[in-house]
């Protein structure tokens, strides 16, 4: 067995083998053998019947290019040799694609080529001198009162209105029926329908068409769903509403001064420790997401300054698991994977194209740290790893096959891979921190303990993919808290 190989590109080698005469004679005479006992040959015993008698039986055609023996043959010959040949030209293919038989000649021999994957090799550039520095954003008496205002939505009551007309911010009960030539139409009639005008919910021009009516008061109006609209048969549609108004209720924001402070939490006084308190929150947010931010550039930084090429299997399973994630995300949230690509108007493939850019882009990213691990000799200890699966135990009671998936040894080398990666980051930030005191500490907020909202735990992937996990400051309260006092209050 003769093996060469050629590099090709996207991190790629050709190989290809040449059996002598002997060996593709071996492969067909075995060949007529298994297909002698699979096929019936009148006159014969299965396995018994000569070769000239079986390919008569199987239709075979001498010269034709479809030969069940030949095919036979072929997939005993691939299988047999590629090992061999994968060790003997000493290559670690990432997957091994189906070969094409360059020459398959009885009395002759037979070649075969495979364009095989390999790992790609990574030639690090700089990845310490960075031309940026920590960006921290101030925390300012705005910003502060902004999340008082928050706070103050949280904890909004909702009142009865019934002596004016409905006015954009209200939260309004209606009753209404679409028609469609005359026809109603899937999904467009309610009976005590929430909703809060001006919030953009609706269809364009629906909200903005019950503003002025009051409690009691009828409407009927004409609308166009939108071109872009998920649901293809309506949209771009043109269709007639009837709305009945049940209810109207304004929200109430309570006063901020000090008995707001004391109803938020009996330990703030007044509203000056809150507002102290809010601060820093906001501060500690700020210097998360700063180290956050930084991490990403640094990576950024390094990738840019590599010279490697991604072979596309590797990118091709990234997008797979961005995939896997997104279900994972939807799963988590209790939403349906089919309703959810319905609604945006997206199938599979659509995804995948979509994905594919930042999936290479996960990947570059991934084997440049793999690779600056190296260069810092960076490795993990298995009490880390023993510590990661005890908190997978803890926080995934719900989720048993996750814990065992961890506790397996391709789980632990998910976990060990990761936690180097993480290392490397947190290592690149340290090391820049110590050089410039006067940037100060960046700590990692745990779990939300000082952040205004929790965030996201680093270790699940910190630093080793694009964007920051969750660590993103105050997040708006708008839905979050109003959708809680209109459960409270019995409107939804």
């Amino acid at each position: 067995m003769n093996v060469t190989t050629t590099p090709a590109p996207r991190s790629t080698v050709v190989l290809e083998v040449e059996l002598p005469a002997d060996r593709l004679q071996r492969a067909i005479d075995e060949s007529v053998r298994r297909l002698g006992r699979r096929t019936r040959v009148p006159g014969f015993r299965p396995g018994k019947a000569p070769r000239v008698m079986l390919e008569r039986a199987l239709g075979v055609q001498r010269g034709a290019a479809a030969n069940p023996i030949y095919d036979e043959a072929k997939d005993q010959l691939f299988s047999a040799t590629m090992a061999d040949a994968l060790e003997q030209a000493q290559v670690d293919a990432l997957t091994i694609p189906d070969p094409e038989w360059v020459r398959f000649e009885e009395g002759s021999g037979a070649t075969y080529r495979v364009t095989l994957p390999v790992r790609p090799a990574v030639q690090l550039g700089d990845y310490t001198n960075y031309p940026f520095g920590v960006e921290i954003d101030p925390v300012d008496g705005a910003k502060v009162d902004r999340v008082i205002d928050e706070l103050r939505d949280q904890h909004a009551s909702l009142r009865a209105v019934e002596d004016r007309p409905i006015r954009t911010g209200d939260w309004v009960v209606i009753s209404f029926e679409g028609t469609r030539d005359g026809q109603p139409f899937e999904g467009g009639r309610a009976e005590r329908f929430p909703m809060i005008v001006g919030a953009g919910r609706m269809i364009p021009g629906f909200e903005e068409a019950v503003v002025g009516l009051s409690a009691g008061e009828e409407k009927d109006f004409d609308l166009t769903f939108p071109d872009e609209y998920p649901d293809q048969a309506m949209a771009g549609q043109a269709a007639h509403f009837h709305v009945a108004v049940r209810e109207i209720r304004e929200k109430v924001l309570p006063e901020a001064d000090d008995a707001f402070a004391q109803e938020i939490s009996p330990s703030f006084p007044d509203l000056a420790a809150l507002r102290a308190d809010v601060r820093r929150r906001l501060e500690a947010n700020a210097r998360d997401h700063a180290r956050h931010a930084f991490a990403d550039r640094i990576i950024d930084y390094a990738v840019a300054n590599a010279t490697l090429e991604v072979p596309d299997i590797l990118v091709e399973q990234e997008v797979e698991v961005m995939h896997d994630e997104l279900r994972l995300r939807l799963a988590e949230q209790g939403i349906p994977y089919e309703e959810y690509v319905r609604v945006i108007g997206k199938d599979d493939a659509t995804l995948h194209r979509e994905y594919r850019e930042p999936a290479e882009r996960r990947v570059k990213a991934l084997l440049v740290l793999a690779k600056i691990a190296d260069q810092e000799g960076i490795e993990v200890p298995d009490a880390a790893i023993d510590a990661e699966i005890a908190h997978a135990r803890t926080r995934y009671v719900e989720n048993p096959r996750l814990v065992e998936y961890f506790e397996s040894a391709r789980g632990r080398a998910y976990l060990r891979s990761t936690l180097r990666r993480t290392q490397v980051v947190e290592q690149l930030v340290d090391r820049w921190l110590e050089g410039h005191p006067e940037v100060g500490p960046l700590p990692h907020l745990e779990d939300g303990a000082e952040s205004v909202r929790p965030v996201g735990r680093l270790a699940d992937e910190a630093g080793a993919q694009a964007g920051p996990a969750g660590a993103t400051g105050v997040a708006e309260a708008e839905e979050s808290g109003t959708a809680a006092v209109a459960v409270e209050e019995g409107i939804v």
